[in-house]
């Protein structure tokens, strides 16, 4: 397989399809590894940077699992209070001060861009782990592996996103790697959260199929349903959030309406837009993401590196 050509993970338009494939490829590699406890030890040696600025569960504890699992350490800072941020330090001195401690770093920051001012930066691996209304496109990866592992392929599929297209990174991000395949997509949000323009014409130069709508029974029809919350912090007027917060709430009848056995994705956290009861429905994949996702990490982890795998 050709050699991963990636130092950095700043946005997903830096991802061919052919890099996309040696991503899962060697996330399945990975797994079938982790499962024979043979992944201990590849990053034996090596330290990585957990860098949060900015609010995170379930990303940054992937990432500290992941690097743990494969032998390596992790040092960590969690929000601006707790760094040298809060009295005046640049993100670009935090990032040379970084690059002394460890061989690899991901950094979660509310300014859109500031992956790529830690990139530049340095000369060790930097993963973004998020950056303020931008990209995320780790979780935009292990999203694609979910969807190809759970439904055996990505061509051909139909996929709807649901919520919150206007301010949701993970949908940014998975919407210019879906680019790479022949898949439908249905976008499906209030007309104040839609999916800004420059997506949309992203999809219409690469011509990809798609449709814009407000009712969430469009999801019917759809191979994949990918959910997002309304998110609240990023809202500037308040009164805005309240009008739109309950937008759409999608209970176990309402899936099991579908037409199809639709797979129901959510990045988490989720607040009113997914019901609990949803949960044990077995094409309820939202849970299933979070151990791909540390498969994921691990192999980006092993990839930016360079080290071999399996």
């Amino acid at each position: 397989m050709t050699e991963f050509p990636h130092v950095h993970i700043l946005d997903a338009d830096q991802f061919s399809r052919q890099d996309i494939e040696i991503v899962l490829e060697k996330t399945k590699t990975i797994e079938a590894l982790s499962k024979e406890d043979r992944v201990w030890g590849l990053l034996r040696g090596k330290v990585l940077a957990s860098l949060f600025f900015e609010s995170s569960t379930r990303t940054r504890l992937s990432f500290e699992t992941a690097m743990n699992r494969l032998g390596g350490r992790v040092i960590t800072t969690v929000g601006f209070q707790f760094s040298s941020i809060s009295k005046g330090e640049t993100l670009y001195d935090t990032m040379k001060m970084i690059e002394a401690y460890a061989d690899i770093a991901v950094i979660r920051h509310p300014e859109e861009g500031s992956s790529r001012i830690a990139a530049a930066a340095i000369s060790i691996p930097v993963i973004n782990a998020g950056d303020g209304i931008g990209q995320h496109p780790t979780q935009a990866l292990l999203d694609l592996y979910t969807i190809h592992k759970e439904k055996g392929g990505l061509d051909g599929l139909k996929i709807a996103f649901i919520g919150d297209l206007k301010f949701g990174r993970t949908i940014h991000s998975l919407i210019k790697l879906l680019r790479h395949y022949n898949v439908e997509i249905v976008l499906i949000s209030p007309v104040d959260l839609a999916l800004p323009e420059s997506y949309r014409k992203a999809l219409q130069k690469n011509k990809t199929k798609f449709e814009e709508t407000e009712d969430i029974k469009a999801l019917w029809d759809c191979d994949v349903a990918y959910i997002t919350r309304i998110q609240e912090e990023r809202f500037v007027d308040r009164s805005e959030y309240e009008k739109l917060k309950n937008s759409y709430t999608i209970n176990r009848a309402f899936v099991q309406a579908s037409r199809k056995q639709t797979m129901i994705m959510h990045p988490l956290p989720r607040v009113n837009e997914l019901s609990t009861d949803v949960d044990d429905l077995p094409n309820a994949a939202y849970f299933r993401m979070a151990k791909y996702g540390v498969h994921v990490r691990m192999a980006l982890l092993c990839l930016c590196l360079k080290t071999e795998i399996g």
